[in-house]
């Protein structure tokens, strides 16, 4: 057993502790209450903190972590091409991803797990395109849970629906298992269905790019825009164009029996009342990517009716591809700025956290402070003087992250 003390403790699902502490044994919280109380009760050693806050750790609902060296990858695969569109980014992100080697990819995914880590998120909902780096997770302290990304038009699909149990029988400790067939423009509507099968027959998840762009709208509703008359070309998917289905993205999963509870919708931007309504009365929940969307400018999500709904948000950084940093601290604070009239900064920090964890589904184990949770969470040092006034506040503008404890072990350690 354990006891970690800081001057102040934000549990998340309850109110703010001055004095507070944390007991753990065995990678699993025990007790949280003020140190005063902790030490009554538990006979252990006990490691202070003055000045310092405690809370749990961030949780990425969505990322791409095997692309965190595509900025260096720009640089030295030397394409001299420039995207000017979402669509021209699709086709730049394919020429590089093509031009890699596996050994390239995982070392940029162990770089993710290093920077994420040091950013203070412990939990991922990570997106994974090749078997082949399954093994690299067994490398980390993250936790979470492991997408395996599915694309395809026609037979023979890279990974058949019927084989996704097989390809993730090997999820290393840590982690737990999802699908995540790409977009409705990338995968045909048969194989969307065959994938929505064997995961509910399975168990497993869902997650997908949903809504993300006008172009996705313009093709998904009459087989326009540039998905049609560049992508396609370029994949070699001309023959698969289908007919116009004057329907949105959301209409189209939907349609497929997508939506449920298990579903997580990613980036959601182009949304209307219609939409947003079937995601809410699916029970699926939202993830948020502000400033992927704005870096790749396919516009602002609609979170003020998701908030009217009371649809679940979480937030992702996305990759490195389309973002500037795989900090969530950098998300949260983005997120609060784009809509300051819809958050506070307490509510920021519940979505970094635990609705992030709820939504990959690990919200009975992770994203808040509580006995019989796993023993994940940060210590935050103030960067001028103490941490005063309103404390959700403070931690978000005036700290910077000390120390990582994942399951119990102190994965970054206090300087």
């Amino acid at each position: 057993m354990q006891i970690i003390a800081a001057s102040h403790l934000l549990p998340i699902t309850s109110a703010p502790l001055q004095g507070g502490a944390i007991a753990f044994e065995d990678g699993v919280i025990k007790a949280v209450g003020t140190l005063a109380e902790l030490r009554k009760s538990i006979t252990a050693p006990i490691r202070e903190y003055p000045d310092h806050a405690l809370l749990p750790g961030l949780v990425n609902a969505h990322t791409h972590l095997e692309l965190t060296h595509f900025p260096a990858w720009l640089k030295r695969k030397d394409l001299e091409y420039t995207p000017r569109t979402y669509v021209d980014w699709i086709i730049q992100v394919i020429k590089i991803k093509r031009s890699l080697r596996p050994q390239e990819l995982t070392a940029s995914l162990r770089e993710g797990f290093d920077i994420s880590l040091q950013a203070g998120t412990t939990m991922v909902g990570d997106i994974l395109s090749d078997l082949r780096l399954l093994s690299a997770y067994q490398d980390t302290s993250l936790s979470g849970r492991i997408y395996l990304e599915m694309i395809g038009k026609a037979p023979p699909y890279v990974i058949p629906a019927a084989e996704i149990q097989h390809h993730l029988r090997d999820i290393p400790a840590g982690f737990l298992s999802g699908v995540a067939p790409h977009t409705p423009f990338t995968v045909s509507a048969a194989y969307f269905s065959s994938i929505i099968e064997a995961a509910r027959t399975s168990g497993l998840p869902i997650t997908m790019h949903l809504a993300e762009s006008r172009e996705e709208t313009a093709f998904i509703h009459d087989t326009t825009g540039k998905i049609a008359s560049e992508l396609y070309p370029f994949a070699g998917w001309e023959s698969y164009l289908p007919p116009p289905q004057r329907i949105t993205p959301v209409g189209w999963i939907d349609a497929a029996g997508g939506l449920g509870p298990d579903f997580m919708a990613v980036h959601s931007v182009h949304i209307s009342s219609a939409d947003a309504r079937r995601i809410k009365q699916s029970g699926a929940s939202v993830v948020l990517c502000p400033r992927s969307n704005q870096r790749l400018d396919v516009g602002i999500a609609p979170v003020p009716l998701f908030k009217t709904l009371d649809i679940p948000l979480a937030l992702g950084t996305d990759s490195l591809a389309s973002n500037d940093s795989l900090s969530l601290w950098d998300e949260m604070r983005f997120l609060l700025e784009l809509y300051p009239k819809h958050f506070t900064p307490e509510d920021v920090l519940i979505i970094g956290t635990l609705q992030g964890a709820r939504a990959i589904g690990r919200g009975a184990e992770a994203g808040s402070l509580e006995p019989g949770k796993r023993a994940d969470f940060l210590l935050v040092e103030p960067l001028q003087r103490v941490l005063t006034g309103d404390l959700s506040e403070q931690i978000l503008y005036n700290s910077r992250v000390k120390g990582v404890w994942v399951g119990g072990v102190n994965a970054v350690r206090v300087a």
